[in-house]
């Protein structure tokens, strides 16, 4: 058990120090206007770099993300099963599809689903 603690405490000896190492010699000390603009073709650039984007697609895309890691918290509900009390099994499972609906139906009634506008 030793022999891994010293193990461990030498590869974090290592790496913190090749780290430090490495962001000591890599800082930047001159900063040049013409170094930090967009480069094209050696022309000033025409538009922004920046292109504008869209605040309803990402809330969209949120509320995608989120019921997507409640439908993988749901999955293992049908592994249990076997396992488990059925009365505890099904008021779990109920509950959180309930928690599901009642979170679609406020950003229904907010009006996040809303694509056009």
């Amino acid at each position: 058990m030793l022999i891994i603690y010293l193990i461990v405490l030498m590869t974090l000896t290592i790496t913190t120090s090749i780290m430090l190492i490495s962001s000591i010699l890599s800082k930047k000390t001159v900063l040049d206007r013409e170094k930090m603009s967009p480069f094209e073709c050696g022309f000033d650039p025409k538009t922004s770099a920046r292109l504008p984007f869209s605040l309803r697609f990402f809330l969209i895309a949120v509320i995608f993300l989120i019921f997507d890691v409640e439908i993988t918290l749901l999955l293992p509900l049908a592994n249990v099963s076997p396992f488990t009390n059925i009365f505890s099994w099904s008021f779990s499972g109920l509950f959180f599809i309930l928690i599901l609906l009642l979170g679609l139906y406020f950003e229904w009634y907010k009006g996040a689903l809303e694509w056009s506008n």
